[in-house]
């Protein structure tokens, strides 16, 4: 078989390197094909992510625990994302094996930048439903907006879309509440 058509096989898995880590050769891979997260995000991503982190650290410490990218999630061998941001709830904890993300965390957080709407909004999200993500929020810098995604046993359904005004909260985390006005403030000055 030609070295093209095993790439397009769809039942070809790629194996993670176990080599040195390079941070610059940041990837996902969904369904067995690898995505290229490139290039590094900006500033106001950054910004929202620390934000956003600060944010739920404060109040959920105590719940679960709080990671943010880079950090792999192998939802099963052909599946490994990078989210942005990662909570784990203290009774899903047995998911970290050898220091790794091995299954579906509790709530992942994407914020959007102008390379990954589609890849965030379509096929992650996709693949957040089908392992049963508690909870996915899809961060908007440019529109200033979270929207919500609960999953309802079935799938992720949008539960609600904040912007500037409203306070964030999780009827499944109650240790959840973001302020959407101070959390979009932190990027208005560039």
């Amino acid at each position: 078989m030609s070295e093209k058509k095993q790439l397009k096989s769809s039942s070809q898995i790629i194996k993670e390197q176990q080599e040195i880590y390079d941070p610059n050769d940041r990837y996902e891979i969904i369904d067995g094909i690898r995505y290229d997260l490139k290039p590094s995000p900006i500033i106001q991503h950054q910004i929202l992510l620390t934000e956003l982190y600060s944010a739920i650290r404060i109040t959920c410490n105590q719940n679960g625990i709080i990671v943010v990218a880079p950090m792999d999630v192998k939802l099963d061998d052909r599946n490994t994302v990078q989210p942005d941001l990662i909570f784990i709830a203290d009774e899903n904890v047995h998911i970290i094996v050898d220091g790794i993300i091995q299954g579906a965390p509790d709530l992942l957080v994407e914020i959007l930048s102008p390379s990954s709407g589609s890849h965030d909004k379509i096929r992650k999200k996709a693949l957040y439903e089908r392992f049963g993500i508690k909870e996915y929020w899809i961060v908007d810098p440019v529109l200033h907006t979270i929207d919500q995604f609960a999953h309802d046993g079935v799938k992720l359904q949008l539960h609600a879309t904040y912007g500037k005004g409203d306070t964030l909260k999780s009827d499944r985390f109650s240790c959840i509440s973001i302020d959407a006005a101070s959390l979009f403030a932190a990027i208005a000055r560039f």
